[in-house]
């Protein structure tokens, strides 16, 4: 790999020896396929394999080392990357006579990322390389992504900081009276100013990525999400997520879910405040999803299954007498309590019903019990925790609590 030395000192960068290792474990899952390569184009997964985000495009092989072709911006890329083979093109089209070149032959059995794939950018892909087999590569990619490195968990721990400082400031600047809206905007400011960069890397095509949800009082129920604006109550009418204009209020319940991310590794964390008090069923409600959160937690460790977790979440907030508002109220409960995650939000392993997927040391997860009383508000609780060779930590420093502002 080439020397880093022309980097500004300090300057963040993915290092050699995680590329190398990412492009290994890649280039055996891709052996063990019968795959000949893959083509990456998705922003997260060139990220991840080349350690640029620029406009490009990487070709890794089975058996030969990768080639990452840039548009723009090739100085940069250069810059970023820790890969050896960078190429200049003017256009896609050239990338076929340069894997040639370099590999001495096109590929028989093509893996693209056919989970996020148009299918125009389908159909021109295949005829570009001459119409292989086309073979779904995502689970080959999302698999080597779900176990991290220490690096890739020091880079999380960084984003938690960055969120610690970011709950802090909430706590001091809320206020009744400041709408969800603004109160959000304040604290997502004071995170940029931290290093936050906004844009949430969300993988599925229906799903879009923003910081934050602020949900207080009925607006944190199911139906108080169904406001009219011209109440001044509810959240906007076109989509209807994230906050809105409600005003904040004393003594209620105030959800707030932050989704951050720094250096392209994210957190997603969520934690109960209110201004005053908090009534007490909302009280009450707040803490058993944070009796959940630590029951699992200590549950979780190597070789125990996301469903095993699941089921186990659920007998417990059945045992504690919320098993009718338990993720949701009756009829709109959802399955999962927690997912992967990474360089993008939401990654596998997902800690859902009947999911027998065992968990692996360095697999880092968000936890996420949470309740919504129909009407009236919801409650709830979120971390992200890494598997250790014995059990769990916890990367997210917020503290486990109800914060009384």
């Amino acid at each position: 790999m080439k020397n880093r030395s022309h980097h500004k000192r300090g300057a963040f960068a993915v290092p050699a020896l995680e590329i190398n290792a990412r492009i290994a474990a890649i280039q055996v899952r891709l052996q063990q396929a019968g795959f000949d390569g893959l083509f990456v184009v998705q922003r997260a997964d060139l990220f991840y394999f080349s350690g640029t985000a620029q406009n490009a495009f990487l070709y890794i092989p089975a058996d030969n080392g990768p080639i990452l072709f840039v548009r723009q911006y090739l100085p940069r890329a250069r810059a970023e990357s820790e890969l050896n083979n960078i190429i200049g093109i003017n256009t896609v089209k050239e990338i076929p006579r340069l894997i040639l070149d370099h590999c001495g032959r096109l590929p028989t059995t093509l893996a693209l990322e056919l989970d996020v794939l148009p299918v125009n950018d389908f159909r021109f892909y295949e005829s570009l390389f001459q119409h292989p087999r086309i073979a779904d590569g995502s689970p080959l990619v999302l698999k080597v992504r779900q176990v991290k490195s220490e690096w890739e968990i020091r880079q999380m721990s960084a984003t938690a900081a960055m969120t610690e400082s970011t709950f802090a400031y909430m706590r001091k600047v809320i206020r009744p009276g400041m709408s969800e809206m603004e109160f959000a905007g304040r604290f997502e400011t004071y995170a940029r100013t931290l290093g936050h960069a906004g844009q949430l890397r969300v993988r599925h095509y229906l799903t879009e990525g923003y910081p934050w949800h602020v949900l207080s009082g009925t607006n944190g129920a199911l139906v108080g999400l169904l406001d009219s604006p011209a109440s001044g109550e509810g959240t906007s009418a076109a989509f209807p997520v994230g906050a809105g204009a409600k005003p904040i209020k004393p003594d209620e319940p105030i959800m707030v879910d932050l989704g951050s991310v720094k250096n392209g590794y994210h957190l997603d964390e969520t934690r109960m405040l209110a201004i005053g008090s908090m009534p007490g069923r909302a009280l009450d409600a707040s803490r058993a999803a944070i009796e959940i959160h630590d029951s699992v937690m200590a549950l979780a460790a190597p070789g125990i299954t996301a469903g095993e977790l699941f089921s186990h979440a659920v007998s417990t907030a059945a045992a504690m007498g919320y098993a009718d508002s338990f993720l949701g109220p009756p009829g709109h409960q959802v399955a999962f309590i927690g997912h992967g995650i990474g360089v993008e939000l939401i990654e596998p392993p997902i800690i859902a019903k009947g999911k027998n997927i065992p968990l692996e040391a360095g697999m880092t997860l968000a936890l996420e019990p949470k309740f919504v009383v129909e009407n009236q508000f919801c409650a709830g609780i979120e971390s992200v925790f890494t598997v250790t060779e014995t059990g769990t930590r916890l990367i997210s420093r917020v503290p486990t609590e109800i914060f009384i502002c």
